[in-house]
Formats: structure tokens, C-alpha cells, sequence
């Protein structure tokens, strides 16, 4: 049994896939920001006037001058010259004009949809969800940055943890939306088969969420060895402070995230070798395989990440891999709904 896509489902799949890469990019640029210190660069936050950079040398010195009264500066990058704070600033910058151009991208089209009342019926109210969850996250970023102007020249662990995990929970939901605007079937199993296969990201997700932690404490750095971290697989002084330390103890948030990848590539080559061995659909034979390669990818990336001492461009692909492991995820737990009701008919 098949249903013909309409013309709305297709063109408001394209935009929001236009939206999800751009997201994706966002990801990225926000995490390259993190790994060179460049996320406390802008010290005031302008929704409107932050989009004008400073023009000339005046405006720069201003700036500069205004990034010398903060503890990042004062504790870490004493003695910085204009040339290197440029090049921080320049990231910071990037990435808040970013976000606030795809606020327009999804504004603007969203509000011309609605006036044509060209929204597929049922998908209103996520559409409109997904506009607040995106203003959240522009609040959520100044929150974060916050914490790191006032006595620490770090920003929270707990508020970097909160702004990556609602930027990939968005992405997450448009990737849904896309899959359920281009299904080609219908998708409504019950019970375990509703709920199951969505566990799959769930697990990426939380993976992604300890990466967080990790780069919020920059944990990445305590034990580059792999397998071991040092001389030892499980380092001494582990949860030491309590359980608080599995948030703010760099060794416990380290072990946590490596036994916490363990756990994962375990699960998701499983999940692929059963849907390669097992299934006769192709779409989920398919997402299967996906999901193998992403995850070895990924895994592969964290060790390298590790081994290099979080090189930028490296620290960066893990992320990005991170990313692409849960589109993988997402498309697989889709297929495997789409699977079960196939069965049903």
C-alpha cells in the first residue's frame, strides 16, 4: 500500500532539508567556535545591530577594549594583540549571524506557507513549535554565554550542554518531519513497534549529549590514550566528589563518554548486522548499513579526536560524525515503521 507524495509534502520537505543542512552547518561552526576559544569573543549580544561587524579600526579597538574587562582575557589571553582577538572574534561573529540567518530561512517561508495555507495538513502546530524551540536556542546561546563573563573565563559545562543538545533536538525533529513528508507509506504501528525503534537515536542522542559535557569541560584533553587512558582502562579517583562528578570531574566525564561509545557502536552494529541478515525491506536493509559505516566512522573519529590532542579539524569531523550517526539513526528507526506496517497489509 503507497501514497502519492503532494506537491505541499514535496515542497515543504525541500525547505526543511534546506533548513536541516544549514542546522548542520550551524553544528559544526558552533563546535569549531568552542575548540578555539572563540565563543566569548562578543561580550554584549545585539539581535539586531550584532549583525554589523566593526568596520574600521576604531570600532575593533572599541571592541577589543570592551573583551579586556572580561575574566577570558584577563586570566587566559592577557597580552592578546588586536590581530588575535580578530581572529576569535571572526567565529564568534559567524556563528550568531548564522543563527539569526536561519531564523529568516525559517521564518519567512514558514509565514508564506501559512498565508497560502500550503502547510500539508497535521504539520501546523510542529512547524510552529519548531519556531519557538529555534528562538529558545538563541536565548539559550547568550544564556551560555553568560556564564562565562562574570568570575570564570569558561562557560558553563551544564549551559554549552543544554544549547548543543536543543540545536541537535531541532535537527532531530525536522529530520522526522522530512522522513514522515516523504513517506511513500503509511505509518501506524502500535506498541513496541511505535516506540522500539526510535530507541536507537535516543542512544546517539544521549552519546551526543555526553560529548557536551566533554567539550564543556574540555575533558578531551585529560588521557590522550586509547585504549587505555594512561597506564590503566578504568583511571583511579573515579566519581570521587559523588555523582556530581559524573558532570564536573574531567577523568569520571571522560571514562563515562568512552564506556558510554563503547555501549553504543555495540548496539548499532547489531541493530545493522540484524537488519542486513534479517529484513527483506530495502530502505531498512539500507539504513542498516548506513548506520554500520556511520558508527565505526564515528568511533574512528573519537579515537583520532583522543590520539591528537583535539585537533581542531579532527574534533570537529567527530562532531559532524556525530550528527550524520543520528540522521542515520533517525532513518533507520523510520524505515523499521514503515517496515512493520508493510507487514500489516
Amino acid at each position: 500500500m503507497t501514497v502519492e507524495i503532494g506537491r505541499n509534502e514535496r515542497w515543504v520537505a525541500i525547505w526543511l532539508t534546506i533548513c536541516a543542512v544549514t542546522i548542520f552547518g550551524m553544528i559544526l561552526l558552533g563546535g569549531v567556535t568552542r575548540l578555539t576559544d572563540s565563543g566569548l569573543s562578543m561580550v554584549e549580544w545585539q539581535p539586531l545591530l550584532g549583525v554589523i561587524p566593526p568596520l574600521n579600526d576604531a570600532e575593533w579597538l572599541i571592541a577589543f577594549e570592551s573583551y579586556k574587562n572580561y575574566p577570558e582575557y584577563q586570566k587566559i589571553n592577557f597580552g592578546m594583540d588586536l590581530e588575535g582577538f580578530k581572529a576569535i572574534y571572526w567565529y564568534e561573529y559567524l556563528h550568531r549571524v548564522l543563527g539569526r540567518l536561519i531564523g529568516l530561512l525559517f521564518f519567512v517561508p514558514l509565514l508564506y506557507l501559512a498565508l497560502r495555507r500550503r502547510i500539508p495538513q497535521g504539520y501546523t502546530p510542529h512547524l510552529f513549535l519548531l519556531l519557538v524551540l529555534g528562538g529558545c536556542q538563541g536565548l539559550l546561546g547568550w544564556y551560555m554565554v553568560q556564564s562565562g563573563l562574570v568570575d570564570r573565563p569558561d562557560v558553563s559545562q551544564y549551559r554549552l550542554t543544554a544549547h548543543l543538545g536543543l540545536a541537535v533536538a531541532i535537527y532531530a525533529y525536522i529530520i522526522t518531519l522530512i522522513l514522515q513528508l516523504t513517506a511513500s507509506n503509511p505509518v501506524a504501528p502500535t506498541g513496541v513497534a511505535r516506540i522500539s525503534p526510535w530507541l536507537v537515536p535516543v542512544t546517539v542522542y544521549v552519546m551526543v549529549l555526553s560529548g557536551g559535557f566533554v567539550a564543556g569541560t574540555d575533558a578531551g584533553l585529560s588521557y590522550p590514550t586509547w585504549p587505555l587512558m594512561g597506564d590503566r582502562l578504568v583511571p583511579t579517583g573515579l566519581y570521587a566528589d559523588g555523582l556530581t562528578a559524573a558532570f564536573e570531574d574531567v577523568t569520571t566525564i571522560h571514562f563515562n563518554h568512552r564506556m558510554l561509545a563503547y555501549v553504543t557502536v555495540a548496539i548499532l552494529l547489531a541493530v545493522a548486522l540484524r537488519g542486513v541478515m534479517v529484513s527483506t525491506d530495502r530502505r531498512v536493509r539500507l539504513a542498516s548499513v548506513l548506520i554500520g559505516v556511520a558508527v565505526l566512522l564515528q568511533a574512528s573519529f573519537g579515537v583520532a579526536t583522543v590520539l591528537s590532542h583535539v585537533q581542531v579539524p579532527i574534533a570537529a569531523m567527530h562532531q559532524g560524525g556525530a550528527i550524520i550517526l543520528l540522521t542515520a539513526a533517525l532513518f533507520w528507526a523510520h524505515a523499521k515503521r514503515t517496515e512493520n506496517v508493510r507487514s500489516r497489509f
